[in-house]
């Protein structure tokens, strides 16, 4: 599904991501963590093409066999949505403050040529699922950062993706509403399903959802393996510890 080889994200000062080299399977979960400056989010950017200019990306990144290292917005754009999609951190920046959720839901099957009515249908039936029904005519101000988070979850969701990336997906959440955004990961993502990949500081969320954990301690890859391999390696006793304190300092 994602194979990762080589990845380095460089900036003048020195590399934000070092060599990193992972794959992930059809339908397997697999949780990054790492305490605040690891390197995650630069990950997360150069794996979906969403680098900012001025750092350099070199390397390999396979999406289901496409090279997208370098990729331009025209190889990109059979990928968005239909094989990658990306749950943002932060559902205030992600969604349009001036549309209704019901079409921000609607508006990459339009983009990708469904009717009208049909787009619309489907986006209502996918906000319903993931709890919202009822609400796709609202703004994002009228609803609670739970449910925006939702509203962004069903945009990820809309295009049937294979892999899904979540970036942070429950970080400004309180503990009730993180727990419902878990569940809805937890019913799309998985085996006969999309791909997850879990970036997150609270490897109490990477645990609940992945098998599969990987480490990174200032941009390097330190630890890849299961769940219980991992936190139980004593050499990444430090850096397991600085994750669980940024957790429950959050």
């Amino acid at each position: 599904m994602l194979h990762v080889h080589d990845l380095t994200v460089r900036v003048p000062g020195g590399p934000l991501v070092d060599g990193v080299s992972f794959a992930v399977a059809p339908g397997e979960r697999v949780g990054v963590v790492g305490a605040s400056g690891a390197g995650k989010s630069q990950l997360v950017a150069a794996l979906l093409g969403l680098t900012p200019p001025g750092p350099t990306v070199s390397g390999s990144v396979r999406v289901e066999g496409t090279e997208v290292v370098g990729a331009s917005a025209a190889a990109w754009r059979p990928l968005r949505g239909r094989v990658t999609a990306l749950v943002a951190q932060d559902p205030g920046t992600a969604l349009d403050p001036l549309t209704r959720v019901g079409r921000q839901v609607a508006l990459p099957l339009r983009a990708q040529g469904v009717a009208r009515g049909e787009a619309h249908t489907r986006a209502w039936a996918l906000l319903a699922e993931v709890g919202l029904d009822g609400l796709a005519r609202r703004y994002p101000a009228q609803l609670s950062g739970g449910q925006r988070q939702r509203v962004a979850l069903a945009l990820a969701l809309v295009g049937a993706p294979r892999l899904l990336v979540a970036d942070e997906p429950t970080s400004a959440l309180d503990v009730t509403v993180q727990a419902g955004v878990l569940d809805l990961l937890d019913r799309v993502t998985g085996p006969g399903l999309a791909a997850l990949l879990l970036v997150t500081h609270d490897l109490a969320v990477a645990t609940r959802l992945c098998s599969r954990l990987l480490v990174l301690e200032g941009g390097r890859l330190v630890a890849d393996g299961p769940v219980a391999d991992v936190l139980a390696d004593p050499r990444l006793a430090d850096v397991v510890a600085a994750s669980r304190a940024l957790a429950v300092h959050r």
